[in-house]
């Protein structure tokens, strides 16, 4: 029983959107590792095309997931932005895994869930393949864990999934869905 959400609709004025591209083109050239094959004029094209993504990716800063291209699928004609924050962004943390949680919940209910805020912001959570992928990049939640998609035969028996990084390794743990905690977030990802 998860309620269906749409996407917020945001124009961004000319500042604004000047703004947030300096920013997103500064990160890029400061993170090459993270997108090597790619240039910047490329990602540019890419927002400029599609300019209510821009709105998602000002989210995703906004509530602290520094968010910075990634790559761009082999074949596809897409440029993958990821949350690459050290830790699990800051804003969006106390929170249980989707409605259906939240909802399930008495008493000591968090302010929301990782899926619906996702989906209003217009972004995935990753998966455990792209979170893994992602810590190629860095040692990322050192200190922090971060929900991610769950399969649905675990979902259904009331369970989520979530990672972080210690000992030099990535984890992959399980939680009851309603949990929520003030080190945990997630982290999402946005494709162009």
């Amino acid at each position: 029983m998860s309620r269906k959400t749409s996407s917020p609709r945001h124009v961004f004025n000319a500042t604004e959107s000047a703004a947030l591209m300096r920013l997103l083109e500064d990160r890029f050239a400061k993170y090459k590792g993270r997108h090597p094959e790619l240039r910047w004029d490329t990602v540019r094209s890419k927002l400029e095309s599609a300019p209510e993504k821009l709105w998602s990716l000002h989210e995703m800063e906004r509530t602290g997931g520094e968010p910075d291209v990634i790559g761009s699928p082999e074949g596809a004609n897409t440029i993958v932005f990821c949350d690459c924050s050290a830790e699990s962004p800051a804003g969006r943390r106390n929170l249980c895994y989707d409605r259906a949680a939240l909802d399930a919940r008495k008493t000591f209910k968090p302010a929301g869930c990782a899926m619906e805020m996702a989906a209003n912001m217009g972004i995935e959570l990753l998966s455990e393949a792209a979170y893994r992928a992602l810590q190629e990049f860095g040692n990322f939640d050192t200190k922090t864990s971060s929900w991610i998609a769950t399969p649905s035969s675990i979902r259904q028996l009331g369970g989520a999934l979530f990672c972080d990084r210690r000992y030099g390794a990535v984890f992959v743990y399980h939680n009851g869905a309603e949990s929520y905690y003030a080190a945990r977030g997630f982290r999402g990802s946005l494709t162009i």
